[in-house]
């Protein structure tokens, strides 16, 4: 589905991981835990997109985190979720 499609009120390409580590893990579940940390790391370093997406939350309520992934255990918006909520907000939905 395209974005237009989609009719997202935002969409911030950045806070995904970056291309070497995407291509790297490739959802192999073995390499969960070590994914995780690195994406953590590239996320720490864009605290400005994420407290955009807080922002929202606040004004919206209630914010959709969207993903294309079979694998919705392994999945870069499982960690963004994670990081968005270690600040004590709510992130209420994931959507594969």
């Amino acid at each position: 589905m395209s974005k237009q499609k989609a009719k997202l009120d935002l969409w911030i390409k950045e806070v995904a991981p970056s291309n070497e580590l995407r291509q790297w893990f490739s959802h192999e579940p073995d390499k969960w835990k070590e994914f995780k940390g690195a994406y953590r790391k590239e996320l720490s370093e864009k605290q400005n997109l994420l407290n955009q997406i807080r922002q929202l939350e606040k004004e919206k309520d209630t914010i959709t985190l969207v993903f294309s992934a079979r694998d919705t255990e392994h999945s870069n918006a499982v960690v963004l979720k994670e990081m968005l909520e270690s600040k004590k907000h709510t992130v209420s939905h994931v959507v594969a």
